[in-house]
């Protein structure tokens, strides 16, 4: 036996079956293709082009009041939206742990920070979120008496 050479082998790649999860996924594939490279093309026309140009066109066709509001924002818009967003980013920070803490903190003092800044606007959605919050009670309330009823 010599230790320099091995015997030659013979393999042969056989490959395994499309399973139908593969197979449905592969069609799906294929069915988006023309999608996602309409996309891409897009994407690559915003990045090679100016982007004020695609801003004003996506404004007169679609968002035109909010992207006027965002060209033209009024005197201490772009300072507030930062300082609401930190909050948002003190509140992950904040809320290490749990995934609800998650959730719960950085909305928490979003909404505080932003109703700070617009306060009239605070209490018109606190007034909806109540009425909301109000109805939701009274049908669960209703739900679990005609249980309580039924047995």
């Amino acid at each position: 036996l010599s230790l320099y050479s091995s015997p030659a082998r013979e393999t042969k790649y056989v490959e395994d079956p499309q399973t139908q999860l593969e197979e449905g996924v592969s069609h799906l594939r294929h069915a988006m293709g023309p999608y996602t490279a309409w996309c891409q093309h897009v994407l690559m026309i915003l990045i090679t082009k100016p982007l004020s140009h695609y801003i004003k066109a996506l404004c007169s066709d679609f968002f035109s009041e909010g992207c006027e509001f965002l060209q033209n924002p009024p005197a201490g818009f772009y300072p507030r939206l930062g300082v609401i967003g930190f909050a948002g980013i003190v509140g992950l920070f904040l809320a290490r742990g749990s995934k609800i803490k998650k959730l719960v903190y950085p909305a928490g003092l979003m909404g505080i920070g932003a109703s700070m800044y617009y306060p009239q606007q605070a209490v018109a959605i606190a007034k909806v979120a109540g009425t909301q919050v109000y109805d939701w009670s009274l049908q669960g309330y209703i739900a679990v008496e005609s249980l309580w009823k039924d047995t």
